[in-house]
């Protein structure tokens, strides 16, 4: 959201996930095993809580939204926070694809998945 100008959420409500819900960005070493997947993650979830704080503390915590994405330092947010999720993608995608090596074929409170398709002879 912080890219599309066209779509807006509080940077505050995101800050509060980042650093309370999720895990804490300054601390982020007790999450790894809860939401956070490896080492990496953890680095660089640090890197990005580095980041927010060095915008932050450039601002100051009542800034708007405005004011800190034009801070010089939110550059090093978006760079930090783009990285991150990049890992944290791929980590995810390989936890599933090790699930459905070893069987795991849908979630396990799911039922059976049936295809829109099935019973029926799809042509080309």
């Amino acid at each position: 959201m912080w890219l599309d100008p066209d779509r807006f959420e509080n940077l505050d409500y995101i800050v509060h996930v980042l650093f309370d819900d999720f895990c804490d960005a300054n601390d982020p070493r007790s999450w790894l095993g809860q939401s956070l997947r490896s080492e990496e993650e953890v680095e660089l979830m640090a890197r990005l809580g580095t980041a927010c704080n060095a915008v932050q503390d450039a601002v100051g915590a009542a800034a708007r939204d405005e004011v800190h994405l034009d801070a010089p330092a939110w550059s090093a947010v978006v760079a930090a926070a783009a990285r991150l999720a990049q890992v944290l993608v791929s980590n995810d995608h390989a936890a599933l694809s090790e699930l459905h090596d070893v069987g795991h074929r849908r979630p396990l409170d799911a039922g059976p998945v049936t295809s829109v398709t099935e019973g029926r002879r799809v042509g080309s």
